[in-house]
């Protein structure tokens, strides 16, 4: 039986705070992605957006081209380009808007060197396979198709519970599993569940889920010594609080459709609701 907890507005709120005196950009938070791809320029703009508006101090985006540009656009205040080792990350986000099917031999050799570094990193999307054998701390964050792909990769089978699968898959990995969904699961590698109901179904857009993984990248980025699946936990929490406010789905009104980029800007309001 899998030891399951409903994560809370009281725990999500645990895992912000209001800067201080002595804050800078550094310490809030320094987030670096390496996502989007000439087919998904925009993943890249809404994680970015993402980082930002969950109170990230410091944005890195490390790419080219249509989505480098893309990003610049939206987000001038962002860094472009490698870092010098000079950033002090905090978190990297990789694979939103890519394809292992199409990772050139240069780009899969940028993101295994991220992958065997210390520093955090929540892993989406495209970069999912290359998660077996990383020794950098992970937060996985597939949807239920890409998990089922990596239950492939790592020969687990099925069982028809997904709190089950979800805990097998983070201890195969030791790393933390966030498979998301109506209610999303945090499986830790040492055991335990956490479940977040999602905020609406009004959520089920395309490039919610790269929202998501800024956000992520920011609370992890800013929470340094948590622990990373309640980090995550929190994360999927205020995603769902964001999309709430963004669709007027709230005090029991059904709500409106929205798009990806709504959520990240209602971002603000739902961090300023939970703060004390």
């Amino acid at each position: 039986m899998v030891d399951i907890r409903e994560w809370s507005r009281a725990d999500a709120a645990r895992f912000l705070r209001v800067p201080g005196e002595a804050d800078d950009k550094y310490s809030r938070g320094v987030v670096a992605l390496r996502t989007g791809s000439p087919a998904y320029p925009g993943a890249a703009v809404l994680g970015v957006e993402a980082a930002w508006r969950a109170g990230a101090g410091f944005v890195r985006y490390v790419g080219e081209g249509r989505a480098a540009d893309a990003v610049l656009a939206r987000r001038p205040e962002t860094v472009a380009g490698p870092d010098t080792g000079r950033s002090r990350i905090g978190a990297w986000v990789i694979g939103s808007g890519t394809d292992a099917m199409h990772r050139s031999t240069v780009e899969a050799a940028a993101l295994r060197e991220i992958l065997a570094g210390t520093t955090p990193v929540v892993v989406d999307a495209g970069a999912l396979d290359l998660a077996p054998g990383a020794t950098a701390p992970l937060l996985l964050t597939p949807h239920a198709g890409e998990f089922a792909r990596l239950r492939e990769l790592l020969e687990l089978p099925a069982t028809g519970d997904r709190a089950a699968d979800a805990e097998r898959a983070a201890a195969e990995l030791g790393a933390t599993v966030l498979l998301k969904g109506a209610r999303t699961l945090i499986a830790a590698p040492a055991g335990g569940v956490i479940e977040v109901a999602a905020g609406t179904g009004w959520l089920a857009t395309a490039g919610t889920g790269d929202v998501l993984a800024g956000i992520l990248g920011a609370l992890v980025a800013a929470n340094p010594d948590a622990p990373l699946a309640e980090v995550a936990a929190s994360g999927a929490w205020l995603h769902g609080s964001a999309a709430r406010l963004a669709a007027g789905a709230v005090d029991g009104a059904p709500g409106h459709p929205i798009v990806a980029l709504d959520v990240a800007e209602a971002l603000p309001h739902a961090i300023a609701e939970l703060l004390p």
